[in-house]
């Protein structure tokens, strides 16, 4: 028994969704966080003490932080996404905590200045900075895809699972966007598979603040 809680509108939860489906792996989900709510009660605590999403539950195993439960399923399960040699393990790590620390926390605000924010308290200057270092950041993935269809080579892994899950998003939001033909083209494998379109591009427009 597998149970994934967290709504599928948050990146977060979008990744194990999509780990899951990738490895064939059957789960329920719940509705939870957000619009839904539920995160503060006592029964959500005590599988997640800090009230985010997701939260996975495996028979007896509970776990939260979404690049941990993705590596789990993958470790564990020995799936398609798996990688064999140690090496490709700590670059496929590298490419997680990269995604987590080094690109994340712009996207997040260049999301929340485009979209989650209403237009009256939009900081022009806020978004220019947020884009300037999401774009650093992104020349680095398009220098590693110029060698390979993957961020590993030439199949999909654990390492793409995160940066993934992001592009939907970036692609779709109303911002200028710099010419990104390996990232492109990248985006584009990434849409062809079934996995990615039922969990990852999903439509956001609930998470759009009244104007």
């Amino acid at each position: 028994m597998r149970t994934l809680w967290g709504r599928m509108t948050s990146i977060n939860v979008q990744k194990v969704a999509w780990v899951l489906s990738e490895s064939g792996l059957a789960f329920d989900q719940v509705d939870a966080g957000g619009a839904f709510g539920g995160l503060d009660t006592d029964e959500y605590r005590a599988m997640n003490p800090a009230g985010r999403v997701p939260t996975l539950v495996e028979d007896e195993l509970v776990l939260r932080e979404s690049n941990a439960i993705c590596r789990h399923l993958v470790h564990v399960n020995s799936g398609p996404l798996s990688v064999v040699s140690d090496a490709d393990r700590a670059q496929a790590d590298m490419w997680m905590d990269w995604f987590q620390t080094g690109l994340y926390p712009s996207f997040i605000q260049m999301f929340y200045q485009t979209v989650r924010l209403p237009t009256a308290k939009r900081d022009p200057r806020a978004l220019a900075s947020a884009l300037d270092i999401l774009h650093g950041q992104f020349q680095i993935a398009e220098a590693a895809l110029a060698d390979g269809s993957y961020l590993l080579g030439n199949t999909l892994t654990l390492a793409d699972i995160p940066f993934g899950s992001c592009l939907y998003r970036y692609f779709t939001v109303d911002i200028t966007r710099p010419e990104w033909p390996n990232i492109s083209a990248y985006f584009d494998r990434l849409s062809d598979r079934q996995s990615y379109r039922d969990n990852v591009m999903i439509d956001y427009s609930s998470l759009r603040a009244p104007q």
